[in-house]
């Protein structure tokens, strides 16, 4: 009987643990590969959930505290995604709890948001991030926002913008890392590892999100929107390989652009979505729509309706629906139709539960919830802020060596709208930042002067307008100070989406107030903080010293005035150039050899050709000597590395870091070239009295090829130069 009793009770146990097992769906046991847990829940799941995941909303607009329960239930439990306008982890986490506890499968939201440059710890535009030529920073400045993010409630972000860039008239030239897709690639690598880490799955990453995919930077005439006239050459050499790089280095998602390439706008693109991304380069994370990107298929005349608008988009590669509900709207009528099969949509919902899954949001959904104080704006963070921002401003000009200040000057007249401006310094797509976490121009200055100094402060002017009622009170100060600090620039909203301008000068009154100052025959340092390179041609003559500080986030004051004062040696160097005037654009340093280089033949005939800056420039307070280059050999073969080596002295008084660019040029191919292309930068702090070695490792393949207009990369026998500061070297590829 005992016996008897004893294998019920064995059978009732292992009944009960069977059923306990079973009660435990696979897509929820953590112990499993993702890609089972993935196909367990798409079997498990119907259309319209399966819709819902491949859509995205937004929510935190409202955040009024009375409201917020109603906002919540407003945002379906299944929804795939939240683009979430709050930064308030419990209300973050009450909107998860639904999708958790009250949909079907508790299928977690993705948070994603426009993280740019910073979340609350605001640091430079990423324009000016490249002129450090120092990605490590960049990296960890990108780690600290996903960070805050997280803390905050974002899982994604929409960033890095790698769009490669010439035409400053679009605002958006301000979220890109400049003209040269080399560029681009690096510091777009940089920053998904900042965001990603390590590991996805890690506490403090988020999902990076490369955009815009692709040559949303060739807008016509820098118009936004508009469209982009691209070569499948041009698109192979110059704006697919930042992307290329960012999906190699990891990038979870993709974002496609607003524009239409040669007839086939980004969002309805399978060449670029699917041939491309999907098949060429193994993406296997999703792509999201722009902001009612698939929607503006049928303003850009290719799609009749919503509905053929969301099956173009699909059918392209898209697999999340932004803002738009079209997918929503659509889906069950086109899969009724035949027009979209269930593969279709059971592959387009794996790629983005894929994503979260590598997030680890399916095995910890929540945010921690942590006081303000201890998740932002930490002591830390604002010195890498104030690092990054050092080392991105650029001294344009210096006359004379009227800088840094020097000990014999006992009084500054500081003047401008941008002297005591707070939020302008945060720069456009900083949504979270804060004008009361910025420090000003002048709070800057004081606490590098003190009282050793009398700042002799006046507004001068407004950004733009006609009033020229402050000029007196400007010039008044100007006439009792020793030398002038004027700050000029662009408001924030002056770059940036939507933000396309006809001309890059600087209003007509802000040149007018510099004009004035000039006639006080005091020596004049122009500080510029703006989104992108401006029309100085005008400005230029008129001072002795320039000092470009870009957009620099909280905490561009301190920087500045340790470079004014000399306490910091500039390193930056422009990663765009600088047009002499608005009518020289396009104007880029590799551009194509000219049919007619004799005689300046095809140059400009009412203005000169050169730009006022090319791209690289940027003056130090110390000087260097670059040695003649070293060439481990003069003739290679195609499966042979070339060591290239310079040794650069610092010939100054002062410690100094210079950025060493490399560059390559072709000189005769079967595909012309451009004058040359930067294929290397390294950036090294030399003593003064000390000198480095610089080298670069020139792979023929990666450094010598070049990409027809189907991607295959081509490697050519013959003469290539490389090119080092002032040094052109010739070496053979046998």
């Amino acid at each position: 009987m005992m016996k008897i009793q004893n294998s019920i009770i064995i059978l009732v146990f292992f009944t009960i643990l069977s059923c306990q097992k079973e009660s435990k769906p696979t897509y929820k046991d953590k112990s499993l590969p993702i890609e089972e847990r993935i196909k367990d829940l798409v079997n498990k799941m119907t259309l319209e959930e399966k819709t819902l995941q491949l859509t995205q909303q937004i929510c935190g607009l409202n955040t009024n505290k009375n409201n917020i329960g109603e906002a919540i239930k407003e945002i379906p439990s299944g929804i795939g995604s939240l683009i979430f306008f709050s930064a308030d982890p419990v209300f973050r986490n009450s909107i998860q709890k639904k999708a958790m506890e009250e949909s079907r499968l508790g299928i977690p939201i993705l948070f994603g948001f426009d993280v740019i440059h910073g979340f609350r710890t605001v640091y430079p535009i990423s324009l000016a991030q490249s002129c450090s030529w120092n990605p490590a920073f960049v990296e960890k400045a990108c780690a600290i926002a996903a960070k805050e993010s997280v803390l905050s409630g974002i899982d994604w972000t929409f960033s890095p913008m790698i769009d490669v860039s010439r035409d400053p008239r679009w605002g958006r030239i301000s979220e890109s890392y400049g003209e040269d897709p080399y560029t681009n690639a690096v510091f777009g690598v940089a920053t998904v590892k900042g965001y990603q880490g390590k590991n996805l799955s890690d506490p403090y990453s988020i999902a990076a999100c490369l955009k815009h995919y692709v040559g949303y930077g060739v807008s016509e005439g820098g118009r936004d929107y508009r469209y982009s006239d691209v070569s499948r050459q041009s698109l192979w050499e110059t704006y697919l390989p930042p992307y290329e790089a960012g999906i190699k280095a990891g990038a979870a998602t993709v974002m496609s652009g607003f524009n239409d390439i040669s007839g086939v706008p980004a969002s309805a693109n399978h060449y670029i979505l699917t041939e491309i991304l999907k098949n060429k380069w193994g993406h296997d994370g999703f792509v999201v729509s722009d902001w009612l990107a698939i929607d503006q298929l049928i303003y850009q005349g290719v799609a009749k309706d919503r509905k053929e608008a969301g099956l173009k988009a699909f059918e392209a590669g898209i697999e999340m629906d932004m803002k738009d509900n079209i997918y929503v709207e659509n889906f069950p009528e086109l899969v009724e139709e035949g027009k979209i099969t269930m593969d279709q949509i059971d592959e387009a919902v794996s790629r983005v539960l894929r994503v979260k899954f590598r997030l680890g949001l399916f095995d910890d959904p929540y945010t921690p919830v942590l006081d303000e104080k201890d998740r932002i704006l930490q002591k830390e963070d604002i010195a890498i802020a104030q690092n990054l921002a050092e080392e991105s401003m650029v001294l344009l000009k210096n006359e004379k060596q009227v800088l840094p200040i020097s000990s014999s000057i006992k009084s500054i007249a500081v003047i401008g709208p941008m002297a005591k401006d707070k939020s302008n310094l945060l720069g456009s797509w900083s949504f979270n930042g804060k004008a009361e976490d910025v420090e000003t121009i002048y709070e800057g200055l004081e606490k590098e002067f003190g009282s050793q100094i009398q700042l002799n402060y006046a507004m001068g002017c407004d950004f733009d307008g006609s009033d020229e009622s402050l000029f007196q009170e400007a010039i008044a100060s100007a006439k009792k100070s020793d030398i002038i600090l004027i700050c000029l620039g662009e408001k924030k909203e002056w770059s940036g989406e939507n933000a396309s301008r006809s001309t890059i000068a600087l209003p007509v009154i802000q040149e007018k107030l510099v004009s004035e100052l000039k006639k006080t025959g005091k020596p004049i340092v122009l500080i510029l903080s703006n989104g992108r390179p401006l029309e100085l041609v005008r400005l230029e003559p008129q001072v002795d010293a320039i000092v470009e500080i870009w957009q620099p986030g909280i905490a561009g004051g301190t920087p500045l005035a340790g470079i004014l004062s000399g306490r910091i040696n500039p390193s930056g160097k422009l990663s765009v150039t600088f047009p002499l005037t608005t009518g020289q654009i396009p104007t880029y340093y590799n551009m194509r050899q000219s049919a007619r280089p004799y005689d300046k033949m095809g140059d400009y005939q009412d203005i000169p050709t050169e730009p006022l800056y090319w791209f690289g420039h940027g003056l130090s307070y110390t000087t260097y000597e670059y040695s003649p280059v070293k060439l481990s050999t003069n003739n290679i073969s195609k499966d042979q590395k070339l060591k290239v080596e310079v040794t650069v002295s610092n010939t100054g008084t002062k410690d100094g870091k210079e950025a060493v660019l490399w560059y390559i040029s072709d000189p005769v191919c079967s595909i012309s070239r451009p004058t040359k292309e930067l294929k290397h930068f390294e950036k090294k702090e030399i003593k003064a009295g000390n000198k480095v070695i610089y080298s670069f490792e020139i792979d023929p393949m990666r450094d010598l090829s070049y990409p027809d207009s189907t991607g295959k990369r081509l490697l050519e026998a013959g003469e290539f130069y490389v090119h080092v500061n002032n040094q052109k070297i010739r070496f053979e590829l046998l």
